[in-house]
Formats: C-alpha cells, structure tokens, sequence
C-alpha cells in the first residue's frame, strides 16, 4: 500500500473479503482482523485509505482506525446497518452495481438492456441511501464491471459509461485484471492482463469516470498522464 501511493495513487483500497464469482463469505471478525492493522499503519502514514467490505462491523473499525471512504460491493444490500453507518459517520459511500451474490453471479447473468438497466438501479439505491440518511453529495458510483455481467455486457457498459453521469454522482470503475480482460486475449492469466487493464482504464476516464481502481499504479499513473497531456495539448489554443 505505501509503495502504491509512492508510485502516484491518492488512495489505497483495503479489503479482507475476495468478492469475484464463486468467492466465499469472511466471517466479519475474521475481516476486521484481516484489515484493521493495514488501515491504521496507512492511515498513520498521511495515506488515504478506502474500505472494502460489504459489512457494517468493519465499516465502523476501520472508519475509526482513519479510513475515509466506504467501498461497498453490494450497495449497502449486505447488510441492513451499513447505510446506518454511512448516515451517521458520514464518509463517502461508494454504490456497486452487482446482479446476484458472488456465488451465484455468474450463473448465466442477463439484461434486456444492461446499461439502461444498470442505471435504473444505481438509481434507486441512491434513493434508497438517501433515505437512510445519507446525503447525496456523499455518493459515489461504480457500473460493477465483472459482477453478473458476461463479456458482452461489460464491453456494453464500457462503451455507454458517460450515461451513468446522468445520475448526478461521481463513478468509480474497476475493470483492472478482470475477467473480461482475458476472455478478448486468448485467456491470458491474471498477472498478465496488464495491457488490457490500461485500456480499459483509459476507456473509463475518457468517459468521464472520476476514479478507476487499479492493481498496477505506476504504469496507470504514467499512462493517464499521456493521455491527460495529449488532452490538453488538443484543447490548447495555439497561436501565431
């Protein structure tokens, strides 16, 4: 974690739960053990730290140990306190769309329209964490790429980001390392998705998403940066 942020990412996400399809559940003392010390040392450190759980009891250990923000997989559907958490300690919450649970979300997964279907939802669990207390300046989204969602769908979702800013919140993408990755490059393994990890986060940021959560930071930071100055340089105005 103190060497990602080293190499340029803002914040480190901390998990003791794997959510990918076919994942099982941690007990919640199991994940608070599992975290706590990683939270605390980053935090220590002056590095911004997000949570990864599903689960209320670790939402609040970590929030007290100096994580700032809560990055929910299930979009507080988990569990039934998780957006009392949110509404009273008032972090930023991020909501991930998801279709099922990770052990059945890949059992044949389907959309009539996923990207119309996905916003719909993200939709109402916005209204629903606002409900709870949870103010919508708060609120951030993720379009959950990989969760109940075959390859057709992420490339779906990938492609049709920008409407999801429809929503008025800012987007969190993860597609780093993803399955989808090596379904399109002859079922290259996780450690070598590299290449198709950067694309699909340059996909993501030029639809607008505000933050991409990666495994590989030096070489994201430093693609981002090509890309941003090639921005620029194009919205730059010359003159004689």
């Amino acid at each position: 974690g103190a060497t990602m942020a080293r190499q340029g990412a803002p914040m480190i996400d901390v998990g003791g739960e794997s959510t990918p399809p076919g994942a099982a559940a941690v007990w919640e003392n199991d994940e608070i053990e599992r975290v706590l010390p990683l939270v605390q040392e980053l935090a220590a450190g002056g590095n911004a730290v997000s949570i990864d759980t599903r689960k209320s009891g670790v939402m609040s250990a970590a929030l007290a140990a100096g994580a700032r923000l809560v990055n929910d997989v299930s979009a507080l559907t988990w569990d039934p306190q998780s957006a009392a958490v949110g509404a009273k300690i008032r972090p930023p919450v991020v909501l991930m769309h998801h279709q099922g649970d990770p052990q059945t979300m890949q059992k044949d997964p389907r959309y009539d329209d996923v990207l119309v279907e996905v916003y719909l939802w993200l939709e109402e669990r916005i209204a629903a964490a606002e409900a709870a207390g949870i103010t919508r300046d708060k609120i951030l989204i993720d379009p959950g790429i990989g969760f109940g969602k075959t390859v057709a769908h992420n490339l779906e979702l990938m492609y049709g980001l920008a409407l999801l800013h429809g929503l008025g919140c800012p987007m969190v993408v993860g597609a780093s390392r993803k399955r989808m990755i090596g379904a399109l490059s002859n079922e290259a393994p996780t450690d070598q998705r590299l290449p198709g990890s950067i694309a699909l986060a340059l996909k993501a940021v030029e639809q607008g998403a505000q933050i991409v959560r990666v495994h590989d930071v030096p070489e994201t930071v430093q693609a981002l940066k090509i890309w941003r100055g090639l921005r620029d340089a194009a919205l730059t105005p010359k003159f004689a």
